[in-house]
C-alpha cells in the first residue's frame, strides 16, 4: 500500500510539471547581446498561456510595465513593443496564466553594446 501511495503521488507531481508552458524562444534571446535596442521583444511558449503582466527593467531605470494590447486571450507566440533606455542590461519579467489556471513566472534578459 505504501509503494501504491508514493507512486501515485509521484504521478500527480510529475503531471502538474508538464501541465505548465515554458518559454521555447524569445527575441532578443536570453542572455544575447545586441547593437541596439530592439522595437519589440517576442515570446513563445511550449502551450498556451495568458499573459497577465510583463515588466521591463533597466540597469539603471525603474520597471516599466508593458502594454500587453490585444493580448489578452489565450496564446504561444506575443510581441510586444518596448522603448529604449539606452545602452545596458536589460530584465524582460513576464507573468501569466497556463491554460490549466496555474499562474506562472518567468524572465530573460539581453544586453545592448
Amino acid at each position: 500500500m505504501k509503494k501504491l501511495t508514493t507512486f501515485a503521488l509521484i504521478a500527480m507531481l510529475a503531471s502538474q510539471a508538464f501541465a505548465h508552458s515554458n518559454v521555447d524562444t524569445t527575441k532578443p534571446e536570453n542572455g544575447a547581446t545586441v547593437s541596439e535596442v530592439p522595437s519589440e521583444i517576442n515570446f513563445n511558449f511550449a502551450d498556451d498561456i495568458r499573459l497577465t503582466k510583463v515588466s521591463m527593467i533597466h540597469q539603471e531605470a525603474d520597471s516599466v510595465t508593458l502594454d500587453l494590447g490585444d493580448h489578452t486571450s489565450f496564446g504561444r507566440e506575443f510581441t510586444l513593443p518596448i522603448q529604449s533606455m539606452g545602452k545596458g542590461s536589460y530584465r524582460i519579467e513576464w507573468r501569466g496564466l497556463g491554460a490549466d489556471g496555474h499562474a506562472m513566472r518567468g524572465e530573460f534578459t539581453f544586453t545592448v553594446d
